[in-house]
């Protein structure tokens, strides 16, 4: 919003998604039709997208309850951020990490960050020493990617940036809800140049033919 701005945002925590199950131990090992918990519709559709016969099934709820529906609701397993099970001291009970090759994640995951007032210089000054360069420059360049699509926390996108070497490389997709469409990209650049990089990205996949993706969104009422 405009005079507010992100202040610091600290070193990222583990950015992936994660597989609770009682039984069985990855993916793979789901049985057929197998019920699986989860929110997010970017989750659904890559899960959909590599296994169609799966019942997904949503919940709602803190962590502790929705790992409680697996017994209420009798479902095979549900998915998860890996660092929100981490900070509660839960990763115990995870069975399946999604690296972001497997499952691309939501924009910002993993990251934790501090709005003040943009004009606020004396806390400006205060939260500088907890930023950490790379994690914003991650996080901007994935912000500014689904800013580019009119996304929100509710769609099924997922972009995940990484550094090396002061390079920033965005991986991200866009699916259908169904999983049965999804258009994929990467793009490497300077991570001064993050804010460019994900708008560039996600022209790159909306000309490729996720506009017809976001087209569907939009008539559906999931983008605005």
């Amino acid at each position: 919003p405009e005079g507010l701005t992100l202040g610091a945002i600290s070193a990222r925590e583990v950015p992936y998604d994660a597989l609770v199950s009682p039984v069985y131990k990855t993916l793979d090992k789901l049985p057929e039709g197998a019920r699986v918990g989860t929110s997010s519709l970017r989750r659904q559709a890559q899960l959909l997208h590599v296994r169609p016969d799966l019942k997904v099934e949503v919940i709602r709820g803190n962590v502790q309850t929705r790992l409680s529906k697996i017994e209420t609701e009798k479902l095979d397993g549900v998915i998860l951020a890996q660092a929100g099970l981490k900070r509660l001291g839960l990763d115990d009970q995870i069975t399946q990490v999604f690296k972001a090759d497997e499952m691309i994640p939501a924009v910002g995951q993993g990251a934790l960050a501090i709005e003040c007032r943009a004009d606020d210089t004396e806390m400006l000054e205060m939260l500088a020493p907890i930023n950490d360069e790379a994690t914003r420059y991650a996080v901007e360049g994935e912000r500014s990617f689904l800013r580019q699509l009119n996304g929100g926390c509710q769609v099924p996108m997922g972009v995940h940036g990484t550094i090396e070497k002061g390079q920033l490389t965005l991986k991200a997709m866009i699916a259908s809800l169904d999983g049965k469409t999804v258009y994929e990209g990467e793009i490497s650049g300077p991570a001064k140049k993050a804010e460019i990089l994900g708008k560039n990205l996600a022209k790159a996949l909306y000309e490729e033919g996720g506009k017809h993706i976001v087209d569907a969104l939009i008539e559906e009422g999931i983008i605005k």
